[in-house]
């Protein structure tokens, strides 16, 4: 009976209190998932799609209402572009105040990238983690690296409420204060205190489910998350010179 119980347990889909149990007891909620046959990332996954649209909720907000009122927000090296940069930029601005710019489009940007990023960093960590030795799956690691991204909810939610309490946007996230701009920038704007504890639930994570030692685990999660860091910035500085 106490074994159909613990089965019944490790296999629901839907479990809004490991939510909590994740960020404060990681190893505790990690434990049954080495025994989970069918997969739990369900929902971490619709949690960080629903924090995301909300942070661009408020952002597409804060846009809305500075057009409105006739706000436009330069950028950084403003005073260095030409006049008809310059013209060019705010025609460009008068054009950008519909939802579809302010709401739509960026929440189907984020979503393809928070979907498919999943995937794909699921597969190489998958991938990493066989070749440690890992005694893993695909799904054990769709489910564990779903359930480390819970601190980036909190990011979500907190950046949320910073954008509407001050009513203005998060000009520079992360550490990309740092750095003005570029490939630089962009890499230091995705490193923050829930980018490391990203990295500290996956190494537990992959170390529990995947029965790897502790040191293996954290040194190939940080070469994969390192990889995929520069990758990401790659692409957001090759994004940013084209806009």
């Amino acid at each position: 009976m106490t074994e159909t119980v613990k089965e019944t347990t490790t296999m629901r889909r839907f479990d809004v209190a490991r939510l909590l149990t994740i960020l404060i007891r990681p190893r505790e909620a990690f434990a049954p998932m080495s025994a989970d046959k069918r997969g739990t990332w369900l929902t971490p996954m619709l949690a960080l799609t629903l924090s995301s649209i909300l942070a661009i909720v408020a952002s597409g907000y804060l846009k809305t209402q500075a057009a409105l009122e006739g706000v436009t927000e330069l950028p950084p090296d403003w005073q260095y572009w030409t006049p008809d940069m310059q013209q060019s930029f705010m025609d460009a601005q008068q054009t950008a105040q519909g939802p579809l710019v302010n709401y739509a489009l960026p929440m189907i940007g984020a979503l393809v990238v928070l979907w498919l990023g999943w995937i794909v960093f699921s597969g190489v960590m998958r991938l990493v983690s066989t070749l440690l030795g890992g005694r893993g799956s695909m799904q054990s690691a769709l489910n564990v690296v779903g359930w480390a991204g819970t601190p980036f909810i909190i990011r979500d939610i907190l950046r949320a409420l910073f954008m509407l309490i001050t009513n203005r946007q998060v000009s520079s996230p992360g550490l990309s204060g740092f750095a003005e701009t570029g490939f630089f920038s962009q890499l230091l704007a995705r490193t923050d205190l829930f980018f490391f504890w990203n990295i500290a639930l996956l190494a537990i994570g992959f170390s529990i489910v995947d029965g790897l030692p502790k040191r293996k685990t954290l040194i190939g999660t940080l070469v994969v998350v390192i990889l995929w860091l520069m990758i990401q910035a790659g692409a957001g500085a090759a994004i940013a010179n084209l806009g």
